[in-house]
């Protein structure tokens, strides 16, 4: 199928524009990318020496647990944290230059589920060292990955829109991002959580992508039908809110900046 070259001028946008947001995340720092790699080690060792020994959770191999959760949760947190300023930070292509805004959004998701397909690379290693016995599940990864690249894409979209309108929206998401990382299973196993919330507790948005990617890693399986259908749901709901504020706002996003 032939592709247009409008088509063709928005993938090359979108390419160029990932790869600038990528690079400046790391322009001023002295170790570069080798800190989202020291990051989530760093997490893995602290939570396994508080929770895995002090307080001996009762999770089977803590370390690689944690370390899996971690990973997911990073992609999730980094992804819309800096999704929140994708059309701020893209102030004089917003102003100046027509391009669909949606492009900015998409590009700097694009950027970040790279960034967490490299961190997952470099880690496997690290989890056959703590045991793990990897599997053909894993080829699972990537449509997880993707999803959560969706899931991310879709509350980017609002949260940019809603920080380009409310410059201290960004002080809101922080806070919400400190209670997720509570209220996600990334410390503890889900199995704590009383029965009569696990329904309204598989609706955080990273529960499902947690324990799914957990599942394909820790106990060779693929995710349940269950969780696909949560996940799914999930997507589809955070997408269509994020179009609707996204598109409620667009025609003052010059005006804003």
């Amino acid at each position: 199928m032939r592709v247009s070259e409008a088509t063709r001028r928005t993938i090359d946008i979108i390419l160029v524009l990932a790869q600038k947001d990528f690079k400046v995340r790391y322009r001023s720092s002295i170790l570069g990318f080798l800190w989202a790699l020291l990051n989530p080690l760093a997490y893995m060792i602290i939570l396994t020496l508080v929770f895995g020994v002090l307080f001996r959770v009762a999770v089977v191999n803590y370390a690689a647990y944690a370390l899996i959760g971690l990973l997911v949760w990073r992609f999730f947190s980094i992804g819309t944290g800096q999704g929140l300023y994708a059309l701020v930070n893209n102030a004089s292509l917003v102003r100046n230059i027509y391009v669909p805004r949606y492009i900015l959004v998409f590009a700097n998701s694009l950027s970040n589920l790279i960034g967490a397909c490299i961190e997952f690379i470099a880690f496997l290693p690290l989890l056959v060292l703590l045991q793990v016995n990897v599997t053909l599940t894993i080829l699972v990864l990537p449509i997880l990955l993707s999803m959560e690249f969706l899931l991310v894409f879709s509350l980017s979209l609002a949260l940019s829109s809603l920080n380009l309108k409310y410059r201290d929206f960004y002080q809101l998401w922080d806070i919400a991002l400190q209670l997720g990382f509570f209220l996600s299973p990334i410390i503890y196993d889900e199995s704590i959580i009383p029965s009569r919330f696990q329904m309204v507790y598989s609706f955080n948005p990273v529960t499902r992508l947690i324990d799914s990617t957990r599942a394909i890693f820790l106990q060779a399986r693929l995710p349940t039908s269950y969780d696909v259908i949560i996940m799914a749901l999930n997507i589809l709901f955070f997408a269509g809110l994020g179009f609707l504020i996204f598109r409620h706002l667009e025609r003052r996003f010059a005006e804003e900046l």
